[in-house]
């Protein structure tokens, strides 16, 4: 039976890793996070080591495999920019990583972490959940089918943050990517995934809160609109006190995803633990999607997404 260890135990998605090492029949040995806040963890590994300090984490993976019992896998959810130091760290400890997206937050990363992976022996693996959404494969055999033809597809993004979001390392660039990177990544590799290849990447507008741009892809032409501003949510939303919107229309039809997430991570470690999981190379074409929006000068070329105007007036 695998073991596993985990960075970034008290953030949001940790809860969802404890469940899939869990529901895959495998054991939590040890966790870290600087923050103690981690009670969640007796819901699924109670007697599973905790620590608030690296080195004290570290040693005691040292101490374990000197013993034979160390950890085969180490599960990082921390911090974007630090994704790629802990990956790193699970790879000279002789575990396989398992990461959050995004992989990294520079391209050149990419080729830095595949030359450690030659060296180590080890695997890099990738949670990139919406390549398994039901709704998403039915839609990429769709497009497959219809070779040739270009789709015409309005992506919408609005999950309201309040001030704490600014406050956080999420809000600064340099850690989080940008808003476009932190909320957004899986949606671009979702779009390349269906889609096919990225040929144009314009951005209208990008600040800390939203950010809207053009994509055209072999087979669709993309306005996309990304926000964590609740004043950008439809009215219908903000009756119904509902603080998260998601739309992904495609030729006029809308595409249903916003449900069937809750098994996905559980899926993408059955896949991990099958051999099958997904590598670095498959994150490279989002990676360089969202570098290139990050640094992009704002451009008027393309069509832009119809919510920029509204969200340009409510400020």
């Amino acid at each position: 039976m695998p073991s596993f260890a985990l960075i970034g135990a008290a953030g949001y998605i940790a809860p969802r890793h404890m469940k899939a090492i869990k529901d895959t029949g495998n054991e939590l040995i040890a966790a870290l996070d600087r923050s103690d806040s981690v009670g969640i963890i007796d819901s699924y590994f109670p007697k599973a080591h905790f620590f608030t300090e690296f080195e004290r984490f570290d040693r005691h993976l040292y101490k374990l495999a000197r013993q034979g019992q160390a950890a085969d896998y180490i599960s990082i959810c921390s911090p974007n920019y630090l994704h790629d130091a802990h990956i790193r760290f699970a790879l000279r400890n002789g575990a396989d990583a398992i990461c959050e997206k995004p992989l990294v937050l520079n391209p050149w990363n990419i080729d830095g972490l595949q030359a450690m992976e030659s060296d180590t022996g080890q695997k890099i693996n990738t949670i990139l959940q919406l390549r398994l959404h039901r709704s998403i494969l039915d839609l990429k055999a769709e497009v497959e089918k219809a070779e040739g033809k270009v789709f015409d597809v309005d992506l919408t993004y609005i999950t309201s943050r309040g001030n704490w979001y600014l406050q956080s390392w999420k809000g600064e660039e340099k850690k989080s990517g940008g808003i476009a990177t932190n909320i957004g990544v899986h949606f671009f590799d979702m779009l390349h995934f269906i889609f096919g290849e990225l040929r144009t990447n314009q951005v209208h507008h990008h600040s800390e809160q939203y950010a809207a741009g053009y994509l055209e892809y072999k087979q669709a032409r993309v306005r996309w609109f990304l926000s964590i501003d609740e004043r950008h949510l439809p009215d219908q939303c903000r009756e119904t006190n509902q603080r998260t919107y998601r739309s992904m229309l495609v030729s006029g039809k809308e595409i249903e995803f916003s449900n069937g997430f809750n098994d996905l991570h559980t899926e993408s470690y059955k896949r991990i633990l099958a051999g099958e999981g997904f590598g670095i190379e498959t994150n490279r074409v989002a990676i360089n999607t969202v570098y290139d929006i990050r640094n992009a000068a704002i451009s008027s070329v393309g069509e832009q997404h119809p919510m920029l105007s509204h969200a340009q007036k409510a400020e």
